[in-house]
């Protein structure tokens, strides 16, 4: 049996994560954190190494993907 996707959803609204957990779960992906910042979603990204992270690009402490970057600044991609 295949193991169902395992997501991170980043954004500051509360109301944006909830619907976003609400799709993710009703497709049969696996929801395995939330964060509210920046630094929430790469403390919740290198706890729970997803497969997937669902990120606003605008956040309090550290936004999106600039430049490509995010991935590396959470510790689990190479630079």
């Amino acid at each position: 049996m295949t193991q169902p996707l395992r997501a991170v959803i980043a954004d500051d609204q509360a109301l944006v994560r909830t619907g976003f957990r609400m799709i993710l779960t009703a497709g049969g992906i696996d929801v395995v954190a939330e964060a509210a910042d920046g630094a929430e979603a790469i403390a919740a990204v290198r706890r729970t190494r997803p497969d997937v992270v669902l990120m606003d690009i605008r956040m309090p402490r550290t936004d999106g993907p600039p430049g490509g970057s995010w991935p590396a600044r959470t510790g689990i991609c190479p630079s």
